[in-house]
């Protein structure tokens, strides 16, 4: 390898930030956007040795239970008239299991939801339901980020 060839990969290297800072800044943006709170701080705290993957399989688990009362709240909003304290039994459910993640823009967008069946209004619920989902959606997108990155760096 040449000096030049050295050169220009070192400074590279210099100039890329290593895997463990690209995971502690990732981390850290998903508190100081607000996505996340520090419930998911105390479930990084219940991870050691025996279950490196906890957290991961508990986000994995949420996804797939939160997968099913989308679709629940979805039907439920298609019907009418519709039924408001069925709905707010789902997103009261949906809501739960968002804040056991720390999942904290959607547990916000489901508090305004239940606001909104408490008042009857139908609208209200359709327009925040869709804002649930689009917070749901960004913060599965930035935690499958991060769990790769952590996958790559062998779980710093």
């Amino acid at each position: 390898m040449s000096v030049n060839t050295c050169v220009q990969l070192f400074r590279s290297r210099m100039d890329t930030p290593s895997l463990h800072d690209q995971i502690v800044q990732l981390r850290k943006s998903f508190f100081d956007q607000g996505y996340l709170d520090e419930q998911f701080i105390q479930l990084e705290e219940l991870q050691d040795d025996a279950s490196p993957d906890f957290v991961e399989e508990v986000v994995t688990s949420y996804y797939s239970d939160s997968a099913r009362l989308i679709q629940n709240i979805d039907q439920a909003l298609a019907k009418h008239p519709i039924d408001f304290e069925k709905l707010d039994n789902y997103m009261h459910q949906f809501k739960g299991s968002s804040s056991s993640i720390g999942a904290k823009k959607v547990v916000h967008e489901c508090l305004q939801f239940r606001k909104y069946c408490a008042a009857g209004n139908a609208e209200g619920c359709v327009k925040t339901f869709q804002m649930i989902k689009q917070e749901h959606a960004i913060l599965r997108k930035k935690l499958k980020a991060y769990f790769q990155l952590l996958t790559s760096a062998g779980r710093t």
